[in-house]
Formats: C-alpha cells, structure tokens, sequence
C-alpha cells in the first residue's frame, strides 16, 4: 500500500498575492468548488485577518465545500488566530495554519524577536488555534534560511501544543532538491514527537526548482506538498500543483505515494483559474499548456501515430484536454445551459443571475455558431461584477480605423450612473479606445499590461483580454471577453478601473 500524499492547494492565498490576481467573493467560490471536483485534500481559502472581504469568502467557501478541508492562514497572534478560528466555523472539516519566521534575517529585521520569544509565540498560536479545531499546521516561514537546531526546537514545541501537521518552506525559492531533500529527512529523524504529525512542503519558484524541490521532500518523507493552480503565486510562483501530481503519478515507480486527485479537472482547473486572474498559461507549460500534448517534429509525428507512447509519457485526456468540445449552440435550451454550466462548477446564485446569463449565451450564439466551454467560462467571468461595484459600464462604442488616417473612437460610459460621452485618438483602435475612456474616467492609472488570447479556435472566437493597471501602490487585473476584440479590451479595462473604484480586499500579508 502506497502512502496517501496530501494535496494542499493554496491558488486563493498564496496564490492570490500575485499581482492584481486578487478574485472576489464569487470568483473564489468558483475556484473553490473547481477544486473540490478536483478532489483537493486541503483548500487554502485565505488569510482571514487580511480584510472583511477575504473573512467574507473564507466563511462562504467554509459553507459551501463539504469533499475538502476549508483553511485560513493567521499570523501567530491572537487577533489574526480568532479571525481564522470565526472564518472556518462552518465547514465540514476545517483547519488553521498558522505561522511565524525563523530565520536569523527575519527574526532580527523583520519581527524584532528573540528566537525564545518567537518560540513562545508560536506555542501560543498553536493553544489558541486548537480553541477552534484540531486539525492545526504551522509553518516556520523562511525556513530555507533557518538554523536546524532553531527549526528542531521550535517544531517540537508545537507539536507538543498540539500541532498536527509541520510546515517547512522554502519562502525565498532559495534551495535545491538534494539540499531540500536532506532537510526534510534530517528535521524528521531529529525532532521530537515527528512521528505523530504529518510533514509538508512549501516551496516557492524563484530558481524554477518548486516542483523538484517538493518531490525531493516527499522522497524524503513529507506527506503533504503545498502547491497552486498553474504554478500561480507571488514573484515567480509557487509549485505547480498539477505537475506535482502527475509526476507522482507518472513516476509511480519512484514515489511511495498516491493523491486522490481526479486528474481529469486539471485541465478545467487550470483553464478557470488563468481566465479568473487574467493570468495566461505559457503554451508550453507542462501538463496544462496549449503545447503540452502538440508534435510538431516529423519524427516525432510518425512515433506517435504508430505508438503513442513513443513519445507522450502521459494521455492528454488524463488529465482533461478530452472535455474541451462542443457542448452547446443557438438552438439549445436553458435547461441544457444550466446543466453545463454545473458539470463545470459554475453555480448562479439565482434565477435572476441564470436568465441574465442565459440571455448573454443567446446573444454569444448569434455571433458564434460553435459554443465550447471556454466560452462559457468566460461568459459567466465576463458578466459576474456585481452590480454595487460596477461604477463604470460600457453604454456604446464606435471605433474608426482605416490605412492612412489615425484611429479614432468614441464611447459612452455611464459612470456612478451618469451617462457620460468622448472621444479619443491613438495608434490603433484599441488605444484610441482606452483614451477615450480615460477623457470620463480620469483615473490617472498606469497601463501596465496589455494581453490578448484567443478562447477557442477559429476566426469567430472569442477574444479574452487582460488589462494591468496601477494607480497609488496597487495592482489590479482587468478581464474581459467579446467575439470584437476592441469591445473586450474596452471591457477589461472599465473591469480594472472598477477595481480601482472599489477596493474589495486588502493585500494578504503573509509570506508563507
């Protein structure tokens, strides 16, 4: 029998801290419920005491996911620890993570703590969590740069307050697997109480070794591997949960463990996440990316033909490419659509919200004679800015672009209500629409990104646009999707400007 290796999967926190990645209420719930059809062990739903929103949705996921264990972080103080405790109250089955760092850099720059002191609050943490559930972690932040003897005192000392599961992160993406691995193996033989917990990893992506550096930990012996959806998180990312998964499946003669991942929402997973966060995944990321399962060689073409192992270690419908076909068209009924849009995860809240997007499908199907499920994801994304916090809303728009003459447009918004109107030249349609734009607005943001990508195939696709603003420190991601590639750039960049208006949430300040 295989060890079970748990899959804690941390896209809404850690992964949440990319920048302008942040999701609300409704899109974390989306996530969430996506990665309990994945069969994720551990849902990282958030960091509590980070801002009422972020409580807003931990509480929600908590109430709504019942197949997965619903976390919240929490510094190791008391305020941050009760936030997290009030947050998880009504899950099926809930834990807090709670954390502090260890390193000499840390302890001394950043805390302004004794290592006796940093003890003592994370024994505290600890006795404070268990109030709320059993089921406790805690991580010793940076611990990569950490003194083994300090991470051997401090890990015994939680586990004797009743910790039940050990963190060790690597949160600079500093270390390599050989030197991760023995860590892993070294913390275990010497800590005192280690067989009564379940050890895990947190590596970050900053050398691009997170997945290596997790894999050597379980070959080591951790039992549960911290990772995110495509790789997402802060700086360069965190371990890509799906690769992480496949490899222990893949290499199953090299791994003594097992998940219980249905690797067949991967896919849908991935394709939810990056349309969530405006994120794009590189085409040739593994496992998920458009190139993952595509040959262009000859040879390479002719092997696979014959034999497809020749040159694909694993089946792409394994891990969900197969689900990605034609599902619906103008013809079919609101039954049929309502009944997608579950086997996707996409749950409307009410009728009201069904016939709304009912109507955008109809008008989508007019344009679009295939409709395939990225459609609809980006659909119901495209139309789920709640209504309280959609100040700007695209009325009409008119762009005017031909060989030899500036492009030139003209829009109307309604703005706080008000309906507004003007004009804009620049060096292409799009330009001249965000100007346009920014005559009403006056947002004084700065264009950070610009991105588009085609949903699906074909000339008729829908176009998805990412828009990058900052304005006053902050970094918001704007999305939108439309068959017309200038009305979806238009929309994406109102989405973030609406971001901007409205500030939902605060940024997690948890370094884990």
């Amino acid at each position: 029998m295989k060890d079970h290796l748990i899959i804690f999967d941390t896209t809404l926190r850690d992964g949440e801290q990319s920048p302008g990645a942040s999701m609300t209420k409704e899109e974390k719930l989306r996530v969430a419920r996506q990665l309990e059809r994945m069969q994720v062990d551990v849902i990282e739903a958030g960091f509590a005491a980070a801002s009422p929103g972020d409580f807003d949705a931990i509480r929600s996921i908590a109430r709504a996911i019942k197949g997965s264990t619903v976390c919240s972080l929490a510094r190791s103080n008391e305020n941050d620890i009760r936030r997290a405790g009030e947050a998880i109250t009504l899950a099926a089955r809930g834990r807090i993570h709670t954390f502090i760092a260890t390193s000499p850099i840390h302890m001394e720059k950043k805390l302004r703590m004794a290592p006796d002191q940093v003890v003592e609050a994370a024994v505290r943490a600890v006795r404070w969590a268990r109030e709320y559930t059993d089921d406790v972690e805690f991580s010793a932040e940076d611990a990569v740069r950490s003194d083994v003897d300090f991470l051997c005192r401090v890990f015994g000392a939680v586990i004797e307050a009743g910790a039940r599961t050990i963190n060790v992160p690597d949160t600079v993406g500093y270390s390599v697997p050989s030197v991760w691995g023995e860590l892993i193996r070294t913390l275990i033989a010497r800590v005192p109480g280690a067989g009564q917990v379940v050890w895990s990893t947190h590596c970050h992506n900053d050398l691009g070794m997170a997945v290596a550096n997790s894999l050597s930990a379980v070959l080591a012996g951790a039992r549960q591997v911290e990772c995110t959806i495509n790789g997402l998180g802060e700086r360069a990312g965190n371990a890509s949960l799906e690769e992480v998964v496949m490899a222990v499946r893949t290499r199953s003669d090299i791994f003594p463990v097992q998940t219980r991942i249905d690797a067949t929402q991967i896919v849908p997973a991935s394709k939810l996440v990056s349309q969530i966060t405006g994120y794009p995944v590189q085409p040739n990321k593994a496992v998920v990316g458009a190139n993952a399962f595509a040959h262009e060689s000859g040879i390479h073409q002719d092997g696979v033909l014959k034999h497809r192992e020749t040159y694909e270690i694993m089946r792409a419908e394994d891990v969900g490419w197969a689900q990605n076909k034609l599902v619906l068209g103008k013809h079919s009924g609101r039954n049929a659509f309502k009944s997608r849009l579950s086997a996707l995860g996409i749950v409307l809240e009410s009728e009201e919200s069904l016939n709304a997007a009912f109507a955008r499908f109809k008008e989508l199907a007019d344009k679009k004679h295939e409709i395939f499920d990225e459609d609809l994801q980006a659909l119901v994304s495209d139309e789920e800015i709640a209504p309280a916090n959609e100040y700007y809303k695209l009325v009409y728009s008119h762009v005017c672009s031909e060989t030899g003459e500036t492009p030139a447009a003209n829009v109307t918004l309604t703005a706080g209500g008000v309906e507004k109107s003007a004009s804009g030249i620049g060096s292409g349609p799009v330009d001249a629409t965000f100007k346009a734009i920014e005559c009403i607005a006056e947002s004084g943001a700065q264009l950070l990104l610009y991105s588009v990508n085609a949903i699906t195939t074909g000339t008729d696709a829908q176009g998805e646009v990412t828009v990058r603003l900052a304005r006053g420190g902050r970094i918001v991601n704007g999305n939108g999707a439309d068959t017309d590639i200038v009305i979806a750039s238009a929309k994406a960049y109102l989405n973030a400007l609406n971001k901007l208006q409205f500030p939902d949430r605060v940024d997690p300040q948890g370094d884990v």
